[in-house]
């Protein structure tokens, strides 16, 4: 897959379909639309094509982050590219693309940029400046600058719309047992360890620590069951995210237990993947009653993990 991150880059392409939308998470809705479009590209000897923005939209307009990532674009890329996708358009939402009316957006960007000849999008697709455009003016476009327009119906998974927005309130309330079942994928976050306090190894749990990336999503403050990804092999462990109460350290971050583990993790790179929510965080009266807790949420975890493996062996 060839990646484009400016206009300027965009050369020398051949004629595509392409996939619009924000892709904000690569859900099942994002896939299917994905999916569609790779297909229809194959058998219109045409070239597979997401277009995307690698900054929100929304987050531009707002002058502040208001929408939290639910990927990192590096991680996006690789989930659109095992699609088979051939270019990934990747533009910056910057004050030229903003100002562009909806008419400018389809002749520069769409038809002159990326030679389009078809394309896919979900049915509350919007566009141009001041979001303008919907998929209903793509269509009129469409008849007059020659390509197809494929509209895709909501994306529903008992009963639910499928939407970044539903996977962002999922996380931020800790129901990321959920985020499964709408992204086909576990929530993971990802980054360097760094030296924590150390309490963690005082007391029998040593834990691998991550700062929060503030433009992420994270989960609400709590234990979890997690997987930690670490060169290339999968482990089995247990996640605290919070500003640990009872150490009073008041800065919310990510600390991982990793079992049966001993290997030195600091300046490694990392990535944990979210199971299972045990409790919330809590404060305790003391370091052994947190101990005690640990050893138990610890067990629980491990549980979890088995009767995991039996049904994927099943």
């Amino acid at each position: 897959m060839k990646q484009f991150y400016s206009l300027d880059e965009i050369r020398n392409i051949k004629e595509t379909v392409v996939a619009l939308g924000n892709f904000d998470g690569v859900h099942k809705g994002h896939q299917e639309l994905i999916r569609r479009t790779v297909k229809s590209a194959k058998m219109a000897g045409l070239k597979s094509a997401v277009f995307t923005f690698a900054n929100h939209p929304k987050n531009v307009l707002a002058g502040r982050p208001v929408i939290k990532n639910i990927l990192y674009l590096e991680d996006k890329a690789e989930i659109i590219k095992s699609f088979g996708v051939d270019y990934l358009f990747s533009l910056e939402f910057n004050e030229i693309i903003q100002h562009l009316s909806a008419e400018e957006f389809v002749q520069k960007l769409l038809v002159e940029a990326f030679k389009m000849r078809e394309a896919y999008c979900g049915f509350n697709y919007h566009y141009g400046y001041k979001a303008e455009g919907s998929s209903e003016t793509l269509i009129k476009a469409g008849l007059r600058y020659g390509f197809g327009i494929h509209v895709l119906e909501p994306y529903r998974i008992d009963g639910n719309l499928v939407s970044s927005t539903l996977i962002r309130e999922l996380i931020a309330e800790g129901k990321v047992s959920e985020c499964k079942k709408y992204m086909g994928r576990n929530y993971s976050v990802g980054g360097e360890v760094v030296i924590g306090n150390k309490i963690g190894r005082t007391i029998g749990f040593p834990t691998s620590n991550l700062l929060i990336d503030e433009a992420m999503v994270t989960p609400s403050h709590g234990v979890y069951v997690t997987y930690c990804k670490y060169n290339g092999a999968v482990y089995r462990g247990i996640t605290n995210v919070g500003i640990k109460p009872t150490i009073g350290d008041n800065k919310k971050n990510i600390e991982t237990h990793i079992f049966n583990f001993s290997t030195e993790l600091y300046g490694k790179q990392i990535r944990v993947e979210f199971l299972e929510r045990l409790r919330p965080e809590i404060k305790f009266k003391s370091v052994q009653e947190l101990s005690k807790q640990i050893e138990n949420d610890c067990k629980e975890a491990e549980l979890y993990h088995q009767k995991l493996d039996m049904a994927l062996i099943k």
